[in-house]
């Protein structure tokens, strides 16, 4: 397995395409339920195999992160050459990004002393879908790049 198993309530969600899943090998419902029974070392296999098939459509459409801690925000841009990260610092440990009144404080004051812009950008590895996969294992959220916008504009004036 390359990725990580799909949790339970994600394969309820994914039931249908499941099925579908499972069609393309040829596999019936009652087949499927005789494997469960008789060989759950098969079934957790294909429970694995289309786990990766639905995280590689997923990743490969991820073109942008966040990840938001109490003390530093890091927005990511997933272009199809390189990472792209703008990284958010604060310098006092008083102020909580994850609350909207930590927020609130940083939207007011980014031109504080205590807040600290870095920018950056990393070639993938050979394997770009895995590097994208580690950030989301390390915490990050699949976004809409909102805020990596903005501050892009911010930052960089872009």
């Amino acid at each position: 397995m390359k990725y990580t198993r799909l949790s339970k309530e994600q394969f309820e969600e994914l039931h249908q395409e499941f099925i579908n899943f499972l069609a393309t090998q040829s596999i019936t419902a009652d087949e499927w339920a005789a494997i469960k029974t008789n060989t759950p070392e098969v079934a957790e296999e294909e429970l694995d195999v289309f786990s990766d098939l639905v995280w590689e459509g997923v990743l490969s459409k991820v073109a942008y992160l966040e990840h938001i801690s109490p003390q530093q925000i890091h927005l990511f841009h997933l272009t199809e050459k390189n990472m792209q990260l703008i990284a958010i610092k604060l310098k006092i440990d008083t102020i909580d990004l994850t609350t909207n009144q930590g927020f609130d404080w940083l939207r007011n004051n980014l031109l504080s002393d205590d807040v600290e812009f870095l920018t950056a950008n990393k070639d993938y590895s050979e394997d770009k879908a895995l590097d994208k996969f580690k950030l989301i294992q390390q915490g990050s959220v699949i976004t809409k790049g909102n805020l990596f916008k903005y501050f892009e504009k911010l930052v960089l004036g872009e």
